[in-house]
C-alpha cells in the first residue's frame, strides 16, 4: 500500500520525507507556553492559538519523573520520555528535551523539543542526534578549551558559516571582535563554577542592516564524577523584544530629560544631546525664526525651500563632525527636493542616505562644487518638529560610525522622540510669547525712565516673585512737582502675576493724576483709597476670587525748604540716613491699607539735611520665612550706616543682604539722596495786595532775571507776573508772595490767602476779562495751582534759554 504513515503501538508516527518530525515550544519561567510550532501542532493536535497561554503541565498525563524535577529546578538541560494529552483525547508517548534559556529580565525560559517516542528504545541515540541537529534554535557545544565542538543546522544558518568552518575558527557564538566578549566571560564562568549562566549577544549577517539580539543559556555537561567536560549553548532570538524595549527606554528617558525648562533653545539642545550616541552619531535641531521669537507659526506643513535657524547640535565624537557645517545661530537652507524639506512637506520622518538621489544632490549643493562630499554618513533620518498642527522645525539624525544603519522601524522611534520634544518646544514657545507679553505690560506700567528733576538723586530696583511671568503688583515712581519739588511713591498690590500687575498700573496712573493737582500726601491717599474701593466693587467676575487691596507710601520732598512730608496706607515707613551717620525709621502715622475706607490718613513733615539718603521699599524686602521683620529692619539700618560709593551699589547691597535667592513676595526698592537748591536759585518777595504794586513786582523780577542772565525771558515773565499778581489782588485778601526759582526751568509763583483755585475758561467776544490764564497757558510750558497752609499758590514754568 502506497502510504508512508505507519502505526506503532496504536499511535501514528509520521515517517514521510517532508513530515514534521520535531515539535518545539517555548515556555516561560512560570511554565506557561509562549510559542508553539507547526511540528507541535502535528504532534499533539493543538493549534498555536489553543496552546499559547496554557500551562505546559496541563498537557502532561502524568507528573514528570524526579530526575526531570531536579534538573529543571537547577536550571539544567533534561531529556526523557513523558506522556502527553492529544487534542483528540488520546495520549502520546514523546521523547522530550528541555533546554534552559535565561533572558535575565523575566526569568528562565525553557525550550522544549519533542518527538513521538520511537517503537524501540534503541533509537534514543539517533533521536537525540536528530533533536540536536534539526532543532529550531541555535545549539552549540564547546569544549573546555572554549573551542567549538559541534553546531546544529540552525546555528550554522544564523552565523552564516558551515559547522566545519566554525569548528576550524573555534567561533560559533564566540566573538570574533571585542563586541561580544561577554560570551567568553560567560563560558569561563560556567567552567569555573560548574553552574549554568545566562548571557546576551548581538550578531548581524552581511546582508542585514541591524544587529540581531540573542539571549544565550550556557549549561555545563558533566561526567559521572561531576567534572565539566563540555558546555552546551542554546540561543533564543529576542531582537523584536530587545529593540522595542530599547526604544521604550529611550522614549522614557526623553520624557525625563527633554523639556526640563521653558526655554526654546535649551529644550532643543536637550533633544540634540539626549539620544547621542545610542540612537545617532550626530543630531541637529533647526527651528523657524518665528518659534524663537515666540510668535505663532504658520499652521500645517511647510512647502518649497525652507529657511531655518540652527539652534542646537550634538556629536558623539570628540571633535565636531562635518555634518555641522551650519553653526549655531546661522541660517540653514533646505531646497524643496532635499530630504529635510520633504519631511517638512509631508509631516513624516524621511529615511535617506547615499543611496538616495535627493540626498546626493542635496549634499553636492551644500558642498558648492557639484560633487558629493565624503562625510562618511551611511544613513540619515529627517524628522519634522510638529506640535498641535504647527510646524516648528526639523531634527536631523545621522549615523556614520554607528554599527547599525537606520531602518524603517527607526522612523517611528524618531517621530515619537521628536514629537515629544516638539510639544515641549511649543510649550516653551508659548511661554516665551506669554512672558514677552507680560514683560511688555510690566515695562509699560513701570517708569521707563525717571523724569528730569533736581530734588533728589535716585536708584531703583524691582524684583517680581512670579517666576512664571516676571511681573507683579509692586511699583515705584518719582514724579516731578511744581516748585522743583518731587513726589516719591512706593506701592504694593495684593497678589502676584498679571492681575496684580494690571491693578498696579491702574493705581499708578491714579497716583500720577492726583499728583498733578498737587494734593498733600494725606489727601492723595484718601482719594486713592476711594479708587481702590471702586475697583473692588467692579470686580464682579465669579471666576476670579482675588481680592483687590493695596498699600502705598506717598511722600513729597521740597529742595527749597528741605522739608519732607509723607503719609502711608498700610505700608512700612521709610528709612533715613543723614550725612552724620544717623540711621532711623521715620515715625509716620500708620494708616490702614487702601480699600478699607473707614479710617483717615495722616501725614507728617520732617526737615532733613541735604545729602541724606531715603529708602522706600515694599514689605517683600523685610518679610519672609527665613527672617522676621525686626531683624530685616535692623539689617537695613546696618547697611545704611556704611556709606556706599553710589546709590546703585546701595540697592545691590540691600537686595543681596536681605533677600533669599527665591523671594516669596514682590520687591520694589527706591533709594533717594536729597539735594537742596542754592540760596541764589530762589528769590522771594512779600508784597501788599495793592494794584499799584504790580509794576514793582515786575521790576523785581526783571532785575533778578538780569542777575541770572535770563534777559530772553523778560517779556514773558512780565506778562505772567502781571496776570498772576492781578488775579491775587482781585480775588484774595492779605499779602501776596512772589517767588522765582531758577532750576531746570524758571518757575514763577504767586501765593495768596484765598483757597479758591482759578480755572481756565474761554472768554466771549465782549467779555472784559477771562483771557489772562489762557495767555499764561499759551506763553508757558506748564502752569497750575496747589493748596498751601496759608491759601493757594499759582505757578507757571518756562524753559530756560539754550546755552
Amino acid at each position: 500500500m502506497d502510504d508512508t504513515r505507519g502505526v506503532v503501538s496504536g499511535e501514528a508516527w509520521d515517517t514521510s520525507p517532508g513530515g514534521e518530525r520535531w515539535a518545539t515550544a517555548a515556555v516561560d519561567a512560570q511554565g506557561v507556553i509562549a510559542r508553539w510550532s507547526a511540528g507541535a501542532e502535528a504532534l499533539l493536535g493543538y493549534r498555536p492559538a489553543e496552546a499559547v497561554g496554557r500551562a505546559v503541565g496541563a498537557l502532561l498525563s502524568a507528573d514528570p519523573p524526579d530526575s526531570a524535577r531536579r534538573a529543571l529546578a537547577g536550571g539544567q538541560p533534561w531529556s526523557g520520555r513523558v506522556t502527553a494529552h492529544h487534542r483528540d483525547g488520546g495520549r502520546r508517548e514523546v521523547e522530550l528535551l528541555a533546554f534552559p534559556l535565561r533572558t535575565g529580565e523575566d526569568g528562565t525560559r525553557w525550550l522544549l523539543a519533542a518527538a513521538a517516542a520511537p517503537p524501540h528504545a534503541g533509537h534514543d541515540e539517533a533521536m537525540m542526534r536528530r533533536a540536536f541537529t534539526e532543532s529550531g534554535v541555535p545549539i552549540a557545544i564547546y569544549g573546555t578549551d572554549l573551542r567549538l565542538l559541534h553546531a546544529n543546522e540552525e546555528l550554522c544558518r544564523v552565523i552564516g558559516r558551515t559547522e566545519d568552518d566554525m569548528r576550524a575558527r573555534g567561533t560559533g557564538f564566540l566573538p570574533e571582535s571585542r563586541t561580544n566578549a561577554n560570551v567568553v566571560r560567560a563560558l569561563r564562568k560556567v567552567l569555573s563554577t560548574g553552574e549554568a549562566v545566562n548571557a546576551r549577544t548581538f550578531h548581524r549577517a552581511s546582508a542585514e542592516r541591524r544587529d540581531r539580539a540573542w539571549a544565550l543559556s550556557l549549561a555545563p555537561l558533566k561526567d559521572p564524577a561531576g567534572r565539566v567536560t563540555a558546555i552546551v549553548l542554546t540561543g533564543f532570538e529576542i531582537s523584536e523584544e530587545y529593540w522595542a524595549r530599547e526604544g521604550l527606554a529611550l522614549l522614557n528617558e526623553a520624557g525625563i530629560r527633554i523639556g526640563t525648562t521653558l526655554d526654546v533653545t535649551r529644550t532643543a539642545q536637550e533633544l540634540a544631546g539626549m539620544p547621542v550616541p545610542r540612537f545617532a552619531d550626530f543630531i541637529s535641531v533647526d527651528l523657524l525664526d518665528s518659534v524663537l521669537r515666540g510668535d505663532e507659526p504658520t499652521p500645517g506643513p511647510a512647502s518649497g525651500e525652507v529657511l531655518m535657524r540652527r539652534v542646537a547640535h550634538e556629536s558623539a565624537h570628540a571633535r565636531e563632525t562635518p555634518e555641522a557645517a551650519t553653526r549655531i545661530g546661522e541660517v540653514a537652507s533646505y531646497p524643496e527636493a532635499s530630504p529635510p524639506a520633504r519631511s517638512l512637506a509631508t509631516g513624516r520622518a524621511v529615511l535617506t542616505g547615499p543611496w538616495d538621489p535627493d540626498y546626493r544632490a542635496w549634499m553636492a549643493a551644500r558642498a558648492g562644487n557639484g560633487r558629493l562630499p565624503d562625510l562618511g554618513v551611511h544613513s540619515l533620518v529627517a524628522a519634522p518638529l510638529v506640535a498641535r498642527g504647527n510646524t516648528l522645525g526639523v531634527a536631523l539624525f545621522s549615523r556614520r560610525t554607528h554599527t547599525t544603519t537606520f531602518a524603517e522601524d527607526d522612523l517611528t522611534l524618531a517621530e515619537q522622540l521628536v514629537g515629544r520634544a516638539a510639544v515641549c518646544i511649543d510649550n516653551a514657545r508659548r511661554y516665551t510669547r506669554e512672558r514677552g507679553t507680560a514683560e511688555t505690560l510690566q515695562r509699560s506700567l513701570l517708569p521707563r525712565g525717571l523724569s528730569p528733576q533736581s530734588a533728589v538723586e535716585v536708584a531703583t530696583r524691582y524684583l517680581p516673585a512670579d517666576s512664571q511671568y516676571g511681573v507683579g503688583g509692586d511699583w515705584f515712581d518719582v514724579i516731578p512737582l511744581s516748585g522743583s519739588r518731587v513726589a516719591l511713591v512706593v506701592g504694593d498690590v495684593v497678589g502676584h502675576g498679571i492681575h496684580a500687575s494690571a491693578t498696579m498700573g491702574r493705581l499708578r496712573t491714579a497716583v500720577r493724576t492726583l499728583a498733578d493737582i498737587d494734593l498733600p500726601p494725606d489727601e492723595l491717599l484718601t482719594h486713592l483709597d476711594d479708587v481702590v474701593g471702586r475697583l473692588a466693587s467692579e470686580n464682579t467676575d465669579p471666576v476670579s476670587d482675588e481680592d483687590i487691596g493695596a498699600s502705598c507710601l506717598y511722600a513729597v520732598y521740597d529742595p527749597v525748604s528741605r522739608r519732607f512730608c509723607a503719609a502711608r496706607a498700610g505700608h512700612p515707613p521709610p528709612a533715613l540716613a543723614t550725612p552724620d551717620g544717623t540711621v532711623s525709621l521715620l515715625e509716620l502715622p500708620g494708616g490702614p491699607p487702601l480699600g478699607l475706607g473707614d479710617l483717615p490718613f495722616e501725614s507728617a513733615e520732617f526737615e532733613i539735611p541735604e545729602g541724606s539718603t531715603l529708602v522706600l521699599y515694599t514689605d517683600g524686602l523685610i518679610e519672609g520665612r527665613a527672617h522676621d521683620i525686626t531683624s530685616s529692619i535692623d539689617g537695613l539700618c546696618e547697611i545704611l550706616t556704611h556709606p556706599s560709593p553710589s546709590l546703585e551699589t546701595t540697592c545691590d547691597t540691600v537686595l543681596r543682604t536681605l533677600l533669599s535667592p527665591r523671594p516669596e513676595d514682590d520687591v520694589a526698592l527706591l533709594v533717594a539722596r536729597t539735594r537742596a537748591l542754592d540760596a541764589g536759585q530762589v528769590v522771594t518777595w512779600n508784597l501788599p495786595a495793592e494794584p499799584a504794586l504790580v509794576s514793582d513786582a515786575r521790576d523785581h523780577a526783571i532785575t533778578q532775571l538780569a542777575a541770572w542772565g535770563l534777559e530772553e525771558l523778560t517779556f514773558t515773565t512780565e506778562l505772567v507776573i502781571s496776570e498772576l499778581f492781578t488775579n491775587a489782588i482781585l480775588h484774595a485778601e492779605g499779602p501776596v508772595q512772589l517767588r522765582l526759582i531758577r532750576d531746570r526751568a524758571l518757575t514763577c509763583e504767586v501765593s495768596d490767602t484765598s483757597t479758591t483755585a482759578p480755572h481756565l475758561r474761554r472768554a466771549r467776544v465782549y467779555d472784559e476779562g477771562g483771557r489772562g490764564l489762557l495767555l499764561v497757558a499759551q506763553l508757558t510750558d506748564r502752569w497750575g495751582t496747589r493748596q498751601i497752609p496759608s491759601g493757594k499758590a499759582i505757578w507757571a514754568e518756562m524753559a530756560l534759554p539754550a546755552a
